[in-house]
């Protein structure tokens, strides 16, 4: 029998008809569809890893995943194969094999999201489902000082929402390398760099980034938010369609 190989692969995909990255019954996800498509070149399930789960609706540039195979197929000829059997919406940028015991999401020390905010009174039929259409005034520089607040190490409980996980009792303490802001012709751009994210983390600091942009919330009230035990509430949730997963390091 051929031994095992570690197969190590970066992706790209449009989230919209997705239902997140997580395999779930009767539903397409990312995960699902992969699986489905190793497992028809396999000829046995192949169970596949992520860096994270993206949420139903978001994008991603270059999110990593890995499995294990015995197929000796080449990457190269693995990567055209896998690219022919997948609906166009997903496209294998890379496929490398690696280490036995990588796993792309304990050995990342990274990623970066990007959430975009298009701020013109129309959308372009063709970036709709890329971005989050806010055409209405905003304190954009207050915005701008505000997302620098969460850089560093913080508990960001109340910027999360509820998880499966939360039973495990795990800590909900991140760090965060970058935090900002950019105001763009007709648009913003926040990028966040960060050692991991909670469900939802992303999308509830632009919906308070945003509630501090409509002078509804100052940035006293955000840095009560990262203090620890806070009793703030969450949200409010920005939608899905507007983040993207730029990139994992390792």
């Amino acid at each position: 029998m051929p031994p095992l190989r570690r197969i190590r692969i970066e992706l790209t995909y449009d989230g919209t008809d997705f239902h997140g990255w997580q395999v779930q019954p009767n539903l397409p996800t990312i995960q699902g569809t992969l699986e489905a498509i190793i497992e028809s070149m396999e000829g046995v399930p192949v169970p596949v890893a992520g860096s994270g789960r993206t949420d139903a609706g978001v994008h991603a540039l270059a999110q990593v995943a890995a499995f294990s195979i015995r197929n000796p197929i080449p990457v190269a000829n693995l990567q055209r194969a896998m690219n022919r059997l997948l609906p166009p919406d997903i496209r294998v940028t890379r496929v490398e094999e690696v280490d036995p015991q990588f796993h792309p999401r304990f050995d990342a020390q990274a990623k970066t999201y990007e959430y975009r905010i298009f701020r013109a009174e129309i959308v372009p039929p063709f970036e709709r489902r890329y971005v989050y259409h806010h055409p209405y005034p905003l304190l954009v520089h207050d915005m701008i000082a505000t997302a620098r607040l969460l850089e560093g190490e913080h508990d960001f409980t109340a910027f999360a929402a509820a998880d499966d996980r939360d039973s495990a009792g795990a800590s909900k303490v991140r760090r965060v390398f970058s935090s900002q802001l950019e105001e763009l012709p007709d648009r913003l751009a926040y990028r966040v760099r960060g050692s991991g994210f909670l469900k939802h983390m992303v999308r509830n600091i632009v919906g308070v980034l945003l509630e501090v942009g409509k002078g509804n919330v100052g940035q006293a009230d955000v840095l009560q938010r990262l203090e620890t035990g806070s009793r703030i509430a969450v949200g409010p949730t920005a939608p899905a369609r507007g983040l993207f997963l730029i990139g994992v390091e390792y």
